[in-house]
């Protein structure tokens, strides 16, 4: 298992080194099995501008580990970011398949108006 998580993160390392070249903000996302986290991280690295996940009061009822769940985080992320003025991002997967979760969270927030 160890060697999984290793190649995940070496993947996610490649991913943000391309970022920080962009010099743009980025979404990131993390996944568990339980729950979906994004945050936008400011270009410069140090400052998380908006974040949402599963666990945010409005979010936390019902099941939280699936799609639909991812969705909804999408959408708030991208609600957050337009009232920080924040339209453009890079997407950051953190290593995940685009797929299952992090696809609905990506296409969710481009439907909210975030541009990736």
């Amino acid at each position: 298992m160890k060697s999984k998580k290793l190649s995940r993160l070496r993947r996610a390392c490649r991913g943000r080194a391309k970022i920080r070249e962009l010099r743009i903000d980025r979404l990131c996302i993390n996944r568990t099995p339980r729950h979906i986290y994004a945050q936008i991280i400011a270009a410069e690295g140090g400052k998380v501008l908006a974040s949402a996940s599963t666990l945010d009061k409005s979010l936390r009822s019902g099941i939280t580990g699936n799609a639909d769940a991812a969705k909804a985080v999408g959408q708030l992320i991208a609600e957050r970011a337009k009232v920080l003025g924040v339209s453009k991002v890079a997407f950051d997967r953190s290593g995940f398949k685009y797929h299952g979760r992090v696809k609905s969270l990506a296409d969710a927030a481009r439907e909210g108006g975030l541009e990736f």
